[in-house]
């Protein structure tokens, strides 16, 4: 099977370390960056005709991929972004970096985002996924996205899903390709810069890393949890539990895939067997590790 007698801009066995915040991990089997919709209709296609399975990437901020790859498709939307503004609605591409809406928002005068700030992710995962920081979460302020589901692009307005803590239930099999929000408050630039502030004081961000490993637990921290088991510094290869903040692990030295993911499921035994408490992971581990 040859990509390029389907779709000149699918490539093969591509390195994923390059398109994941983890900077580590194996190949995609098939690789795409498609620039608009009907590219990812036909890499949609491409995958179906072939029998692969198929993966969206946004900007890889909550993903580990195994060290001997992916199979399948895999589709990375950082290069499906644009950002549009009329009136108090912010419209935006699924591939844009939340980040640069916020930004682009507050130039504009309207608010309601600003507490997002620094989430390193892009408007199609934060939307999936409801990502949230500081008391606020991406769906506060939507009106309604725009996805493809079964080959058809469909409007789905707030009214029709459920957000919750970092998931949002009827989006299920859907490819978010856009969103829209509407921000009726004058923007907060002091809001903004505290919490950049305050992530780069709080957060590892000289090293890479994919966020907040472990959803928070009904009740209690996960970074708390982990702090009370004495668990900042512990090292498997060249993964480590951050210093700086206990619910990030970070790529210290040349880390591995499986360095990475080992140390999630030590950090997880330690604090079962210390406080009783079962963390679960927020990331999403793709692909085939050494050890599984």
């Amino acid at each position: 099977m040859k990509a390029k007698e389907q779709a000149l801009f699918i490539q093969e066995q591509v390195s994923l370390a390059k398109y994941t915040t983890y900077k580590t991990g194996g190949t995609a089997e098939f690789f795409c960056l498609p620039k608009n919709i009907e590219e990812i209709k036909q890499a949609i296609t491409f995958a179906k005709e072939n029998k692969l399975d198929f993966r969206i990437l946004g900007l890889g901020s909550n993903i580990l991929v195994g060290d001997l790859g992916v199979k399948g498709l895999v589709c990375c939307l950082k290069d499906f972004e644009e950002i549009k503004i009329k009136d108090n609605t912010v419209y935006a591409l699924a591939g844009t970096p939340l980040d640069k809406v916020i930004a682009t928002s507050i130039l504009n005068n309207l608010g309601g985002l600003e507490k997002l700030s620094g989430i390193p992710g892009s408007v199609g995962g934060a939307v999936y996924m409801n990502a949230g920081a500081f008391n606020s979460e991406t769906w506060a302020n939507i009106i309604s996205v725009e996805v493809l589901k079964n080959g058809e692009i469909k409007t789905i307005k707030k009214e029709a899903v459920k957000p919750s803590y970092r998931k949002v239930s009827g989006l299920e099999d859907c490819l978010i390709l856009s969103a829209t929000w509407s921000l009726k408050t004058p923007a907060d630039k002091k809001i903004r810069e505290e919490i950049l502030e305050k992530r780069k004081q709080k957060q590892p961000l000289e090293y890479p890393s994919a966020g907040s490993v472990f959803k928070r637990p009904q009740g209690d921290y996960a970074s708390r949890l982990i702090d009370i088991c004495n668990l900042r510094g512990l090292t498997i290869g060249g993964a480590q539990v951050s210093t700086k903040h206990a619910g990030f692990i970070i790529n210290y030295n040349n880390a591995s895939a499986q360095d990475i993911k080992d140390l999630m499921t030590e950090v997880q035994k330690i604090v079962k067997e210390k406080t009783g408490f079962s963390l679960e992971l927020e990331q999403i581990l793709w692909g085939k590790f050494k050890n599984s």
